[in-house]
This record gives structure tokens, sequence and C-alpha cells, in this order.
């Protein structure tokens, strides 16, 4: 009998969404964006990585680890889903000093249900709003649906699914609540490493010529509140540019094969993870002062 994984090509909203490559390229850098705007989450994750001086290795890790979990088997699933587990029994611990609102002493865990809604809700408005602004809008039954794969993919993980809220309009309204509210702070670490994952991905050079429109679709994308708080500067000139640019990509897409590719994007990774390394065995890492 064949695995269809966990999220079945067919019927999962969320393969669907996932399965666009143009989302796949998009939604990690936004989420770790918005993630960092919860210090415990940035700082119980950068305290507990052994790869702090390599940020797009881990980012590349994560993402390779998720696209296994949204397109593989099951089988090739919980392989990812137990070393990932096995990592996360590590990430345990307490703010060592006041961090925005959070006193010293805070504690932190991986396996916090708050923390765990945080980290898998800033992927799941990530990947929707790249694919309505880059593909389509989905109906509102559809993203009910999408919702419940989430809370499923969560679940994986060691979420309880009564830590979620019920249904898409529940989401948006606890998720845009929390956004607005007075816990959110970024440390200077994590506006730094935030900036930088989004803004200067290592690419070789016949690549780079595309990083100024990835960047404006990036630093478009984000709420303002985030906006706000990374220092971001963002005015009515750029925000037309952004309009005009995703309008002509949405429009033009099914004209570029490239743009409308699906499934994995492990090559994309690697060439990213393998110029981080290259640059940095050469003493120019993509964030030097991480290296300061």
């Amino acid at each position: 009998m064949s695995d269809p994984g966990y999220f079945p090509s067919g019927s999962s909203i969320l393969r669907r969404v996932h399965d666009e490559r143009a989302v796949g390229l998009f939604y990690g850098q936004r989420a770790l964006m918005i993630g960092a705007l919860d210090a415990r989450n940035y700082v119980g994750t950068a305290e507990h990585t052994a790869e702090r001086r390599r940020p797009f290795l881990r980012l590349v890790r994560t993402a390779k680890a998720f696209e296994t979990i949204f397109f593989g088997t099951r089988q090739e699933a919980d392989q990812v889903l137990d070393r990932v587990a096995r990592l996360h029994r590590r990430v345990e611990g307490t703010l060592a000093e006041q961090t925005g609102p959070w006193p010293a002493g805070t504690p932190y865990s991986a396996f916090e249900p708050e923390l765990m809604l945080w980290t898998m809700a800033v992927m799941a408005d990530s990947a929707a709003y790249f694919y309505e602004l880059l593909v389509g809008p989905l109906s509102d039954p559809e993203y009910d649906d999408y919702w419940s794969d989430y809370v499923r993919f969560a679940e994986l993980f060691g979420m309880p699914v009564e830590a979620a809220p019920g249904s898409w309009g529940e989401f948006r309204a606890w998720f845009d609540a929390r956004l607005a509210g007075p816990e959110m702070f970024l440390t200077e670490e994590a506006t730094y490493v935030g900036c930088g994952v989004a803004t200067a991905i290592p690419l070789p050079q016949r690549h780079r010529v595309a990083m100024p429109l990835h960047n404006l679709i990036m630093l478009g994308s984000l709420p303002e509140r985030a906006r706000q708080l990374y220092g971001i500067d963002w005015n009515r000139a750029r925000q037309l540019s952004f309009a005009l640019v995703t309008r002509a990509l949405r429009i033009g897409r099914p004209l570029s094969p490239d743009f409308v590719a699906r499934g994995y994007n492990t090559d994309s990774f690697e060439m990213v993870a393998s110029t981080e390394q290259r640059l940095t065995a050469a003493g120019r890492p993509p964030l030097p002062e991480l290296h300061a």
C-alpha cells in the first residue's frame, strides 16, 4: 500500500499551498522575522543551536525538514520528527536578563504550548500570505481546512490541539491581536539576524541580480507592526513598487515555467547553504557581525 504522507496531494490544502515553490522560497524568511518578535522564541532558539554562526544553514535545514513533512511519506516525515524531537528536548531554559516585557528568569521551552502555537502560527500566516499574493485566494472553507492541516502539523511536533484557535477566523483574530500587543519585542541580535536573513541571502554572483526584487517583496510582505519594530523605512513609493511587482508576477505566473514550479525547493536551499559555507571559509560570512 502506498504511503501518501500526512498531507496527501489532492486533498490537503496545506500541501496545495506549500506545493507552490514560490511560496516555499519566501514564507520561511517572513516567518522567521515575525517569529523573532516573541523574544522567548528567538532567545530559546539562538541559545540552543549549534549553528548560531551559520544562520542560513540553520534556516535551510529547517526548511528541508518541513518540506519532508509536507511532501514526504509518513515514514520519511517520522524520521524527521524523531530527529527534531531529540533537538527540542534540549531547548529549555530561562531568560538571563530583562528582555523587553519579559523579566529575567522567564522560562522558555520548545514544548511550551504557547510558543509551539506561535512558531506554527507565523508559518501558517506567512505561507497563506504568499499564496494569496503570488498565486490566488482561497475560499473561506479552504482556509478552515488549511488551518486544520496546520494544527495537525503542529500536533506532529507535540503541540496539544486545544492550544490552537478552532478556525481560521479565530486564528486571524488571535494572531492580529497578539501582533499588535505589548509582548512583541526584538532583541538587538534578533533585529540584525532577522533583517540579514531576509535581505542578505548568500547566492552565487549570477543569481544576485534578483535580490533587489526579492528584498522588495520580502519587506513589503511584513505587517506594518513588524516593519516598525525592525526599524524598516517604508514609504508610499516603495509600497507602490511592491504592489506593481507582485501584481505583475501574479498575472504573468502562467507564462513563467520557473514561477509555477512545484514541490521541493531542495536545490535552491542547498545553493544558499553551500554559498554561505564558501563565503564563511573565505572570511566573508554573509552576516559578519556574528563572527566578531
